[in-house]
């Protein structure tokens, strides 16, 4: 689950992270009012968006009065922004943050993110801030210092290592020290998979402060944080992915006309890659998980069919733990509720297949039976076209 800028600058000043001064709005009267409570010669109205790459979009602008603060928010509010993440249809800003403008000295890289390979998490430390980290790793790798800790707390001599890490004056490592510490409570406590300052600054007063904030948490361990629920913003998700979300399905948009209904995520990507190899492109990523029951077939054929860029379905299914008798049931009680008009291909295989083939057979629908993945895809490609 991914946070806003201003929402994660809210958990920062929760566990005394330095954070500058910001007031979100989302008109340009509340801008324009945000700048004057704010009291700064210069303040930055920044859009807020799940995405990175703002800058270079033109989405964090600069204004010198009150007035010039909701004119640039005018100019962002209730339009696209596109940056590198967003994609060419790029993302409705809904809220501006303004913030105090700062006089910056230094800028710096600091994330901490789950290191898959180790098994624990790593904080990463550059002195190139305000640079991609994933164009620092490629060019410069020498530039990021890495600090991996196993510790529920970071241990005294991790957190030196990383402010220490950064070159920063003397006087200010106390409140790198500090900075770097609570940012790890504030990780693992909230169960984050990432927490980003891209970037982190010294200012000229030998002050350290989260210019920009980047917090996403593991989905997984939501029930554990009721109160982290409630920082979601839905009219950032594709509605077809928040739809799939209440019926616990695994749903990711792609720009195909293939739809996809697949048990498991290993054999979704095979399903998406056979689909391309046969020419077409698939329209999503739809895994059912194992124990599939009708209502979440039913669910899942409704947020395919809800997608108008799909042509032609696949059902692809390995019967282990799911049936394959009990998927083609619901396969036809699913087609038969919901009317379905589009052409549906399915391949299964696994436990009691023969008897899934034979529902299907009977079912009096026009579904196409295929037998092996890549009979399948060429055609369901066929009938896409």
């Amino acid at each position: 689950m991914k946070i806003h800028e201003y929402q994660a600058k809210e958990l920062f000043r929760s566990y005394n992270i330095a954070v500058p001064k910001g007031i979100v709005a989302s008109t340009p009267e509340e801008a324009k009012r945000a700048a004057q409570q704010l009291e700064t010669p210069v303040v930055v109205v920044k859009a807020q968006i799940h995405a990175g790459g703002r800058g270079k979009g033109g989405g964090i602008k600069i204004a010198k009065s009150p007035e010039e603060a909701a004119a640039k928010a005018a100019e962002l509010l209730g339009k696209p922004l596109i940056t590198p993440q967003t994609g060419p249809e790029g993302k409705v800003v809904h809220k501006v943050l303004v913030e105090q403008g700062l006089d910056i000295a230094k800028e710096f890289y600091l994330g901490i993110v789950l290191d898959r390979v180790a098994s624990m998490p790593v904080i990463m430390t550059s002195t190139e801030g305000g640079m991609d980290i994933e164009t620092l790793a490629k060019e410069k790798p020498e530039k990021i210092l890495r600090v991996h800790s196993r510790e529920m707390s970071l241990l005294p001599y991790q957190a030196r290592r990383v402010a220490y890490g950064l070159g920063l004056p003397a006087e200010s490592i106390p409140k790198a020290l500090q900075f770097v510490t609570q940012l790890y409570q504030l990780f693992i406590d909230k169960d984050a998979s990432l927490a980003e300052i891209n970037p982190l600054i010294l200012t000229k007063q030998g002050d350290v402060l989260a210019l920009d904030a980047k917090i996403n948490f593991d989905d997984n361990a939501m029930f554990r944080h009721p109160e982290l629920k409630e920082l979601r913003d839905v009219d950032e998700e594709d509605p077809f992915e928040v739809e799939a979300s209440k019926y616990g399905l695994n749903y990711v948009k792609l720009d195909g006309t293939v739809g996809c209904m697949v048990n498991g995520a290993g054999l979704a990507m095979a399903t998406m890659d056979i689909i391309k190899l046969a020419g077409g492109r698939p329209a999503n990523f739809l895994d059912v998980g194992g124990g599939a029951k009708k209502d979440q077939i039913v669910n899942a054929f409704k947020i395919l069919t809800s997608d108008k860029a799909v042509k032609a379905v696949l059902i692809n299914i390995f019967g282990g733990i799911l049936r394959c008798d009990v998927l083609a049931q619901g396969v036809v009680d699913a087609a038969s509720e919901l009317h379905l008009e589009l052409p549906v291909v399915i391949r299964m295989e696994g436990t009691n297949v023969e008897q899934g083939k034979e529902i299907l057979r009977n079912s009096g629908m026009k579904f196409t039976i295929a037998e092996g993945m890549r009979d399948a895809a060429e055609k369901v490609v066929a009938l896409a076209k």
